[in-house]
């Protein structure tokens, strides 16, 4: 997470600087999300059955190869197809397939109802290193700048600390105990699955479908897309641009924290749902505020509310599933994710080349979250995890 966030302030404007314009860079990260929702669905998938921790190191190696390769070729359709097979993130979220095994992984060795605050002091871990790739990722830059290395070769260094980051996670995943695999008793009961599911497919399907939609919104406004607006709209410079973001993801990962206790209360949906639709109303406000400070407080204050949502949704999808399910659930779900998130950078970099449209992604990502917010909560609002399940007397 740290090597996505130090990637996602400086990877459009890396882009930009080897020539290629917004609509062209808008098209790369569709087609770098597709590629990994591929990659992802294959390792995810089969995670349970060849082994958690030998598809961490696969995706560890693929996301070294798309480091590598960034850093060298010039080449749209190079990077396109690096980009395609290799792991890489524009967004400064999670793409590859570590996040659905890691999740299932902390669901295998946790307590059922631990298994929430486990998943959000996880998601804590993860922004607050986001939040430090970024801050480190925009400062690196503008000092490379001032010590008098062109911006090319500034953000280059960048992308070679990323590749740097997948060979580091190589050996730490190798290091992984087998005991984050599901127990053998439990695995492949009733009917053959399906990408890895069998009892949970129909839940799976219709949460999947609903997340892409989320994603699809969120797809609008990925992180460097956001930082290309300030540059664009404010002239933020790339150090100034890491901060904001530094800021943005450590209010992140602390709303994600207080998910737990608010979930206890309220139970997972309503959290998913009551706590993400004023976040979305502040997402809608960003574009619309005349100045600088008023456009970061207002970002900050979104981001301070944003991911309460995230631990929640990924402790209902893993509560709702057999044990030997989690892998590709989360995994599915997720390819789900990065799949809406796939195509609309391609729209929003196409608005974002005319002035006059600039910051009309934000306004379309906030509402397509809202309509996503009210259709989730009507579909599952039964359908409650164990743990909230009161036995009858």
């Amino acid at each position: 997470m740290f090597a996505y966030g130090f990637l996602s302030v400086v990877l459009v404007l890396y882009l930009s600087e080897l020539g290629f314009d917004a609509a062209a860079i808008g098209l790369l990260i569709t087609l770098t999300l597709v590629g990994d929702t591929a990659i992802s669905l294959w390792i995810t998938t089969s995670a349970d059955r060849i082994g958690r921790r030998r598809m961490l190191i696969l995706g560890a190696v693929l996301m070294l190869g798309a480091g590598v390769v960034f850093a060298l070729s010039h080449n749209f359709i190079v990077l396109l197809a690096a980009a395609t097979i290799g792991v890489i993130s524009p967004s400064g979220n999670e793409v590859g397939p570590f996040l659905a095994i890691e999740q299932a992984s902390l669901a295998q060795i946790g307590a059922r109802d631990k298994r929430t605050g486990l998943l959000a002091w996880y998601n804590l871990a993860g922004s607050f290193a986001t939040a430090a790739g970024a801050l480190c990722g925009g400062g690196l830059a503008q000092g490379l700048q001032a010590l008098g290395l062109a911006k090319t070769d500034s953000y280059r260094a960048i992308i070679i600390g990323y590749g740097l980051v997948g060979a580091v996670l190589i050996v730490l995943f190798s290091r992984l105990s087998p005991s984050i695999n599901p127990p053998k008793a439990e695995a492949r009961k009733g009917p053959k699955p399906l990408f890895g599911l069998h009892k949970s497919r129909s839940v799976v399907l219709r949460l999947s479908a609903l997340f892409s939609l989320d994603a699809f919104a969120g797809g609008f406004v990925v992180q460097s897309f956001m930082a290309y607006w300030f540059h664009l709209r404010f002239h933020v410079q790339p150090a100034v641009l890491g901060g904001i973001f530094f800021g943005a993801n450590v209010l992140a990962g602390i709303s994600a924290l207080s998910a737990t206790r608010i979930s206890r209360r309220i139970g997972l949906i309503r959290t998913m749902v009551f706590t993400h639709i004023p976040s979305n109303v502040l997402l809608i406000l960003v574009p619309l505020m005349p100045s600088l400070p008023l456009a970061i407080i207002v970002l900050l204050l979104r981001f301070s509310i944003s991911q309460m949502d995230v631990p929640t949704r990924q402790s209902f999808t893993l509560a709702v599933v057999e044990p030997d399910e989690r892998s590709a659930a989360a995994g599915v779900t997720n390819v789900a994710r990065t799949s809406g998130a796939s195509i609309s950078p391609t729209i929003s970099g196409a608005l974002m080349s005319h002035p006059a449209l600039l910051g009309l992604p934000f306004i379309i990502a906030g509402g397509l979250k809202i309509a996503y917010d009210l259709i989730l909560y009507r579909a599952f609002k039964a359908l409650s995890p164990p743990e909230e399940t009161k036995p009858e007397a």
